[in-house]
């Protein structure tokens, strides 16, 4: 009798056990499934981005051709950029002008044009 019940319980023990992987297993294939939606999605929105990209380096390209700018002011262009986003981050013009190993006249010269816009862009706002 005794036999038989540990017989049993052991059964009992394997088939729980098998229960339990299978339970499991399918658990794991639901999370792998999100999973897989999920890095669906943000494949589409990398896509997306990339296109997005692509096509201001375009547009970039096509303003740069049909206002008359080469390639030969490409080092300029590079230097202007990164001045430029220096400044709007926040730099101070001394702090640009030793990072980018310039004097600081030279750095409010190239800023000037920029200075220039975002002037006249507030005072087109004071006077709506």
């Amino acid at each position: 009798m005794m036999e038989w019940a540990l017989v049993l319980l052991f059964g009992a023990a394997v088939l729980l056990l098998i229960l339990s992987f299978s339970k499991n297993n399918q658990a794991s294939k639901k999370i792998d499934k999100q999973l897989e939606e999920i890095t669906f999605t943000y494949m589409e929105e990398v896509n997306k981005l990339q296109q997005q990209i692509r096509n201001l380096e375009l547009d970039t390209e096509i303003i740069a051709v049909q206002a008359g700018l080469g390639h030969e002011n490409g080092q300029k262009r590079m230097l202007n950029r990164e001045i430029l986003d220096l400044y709007k981050r926040g730099y101070s013009v001394e702090s640009i002008a030793l990072k980018k190993r310039l004097s600081a006249e030279e750095i409010e010269e190239l800023l000037s044009p920029f200075k220039q816009n975002s002037q006249e862009g507030r005072n087109v706002d004071h006077d709506i």
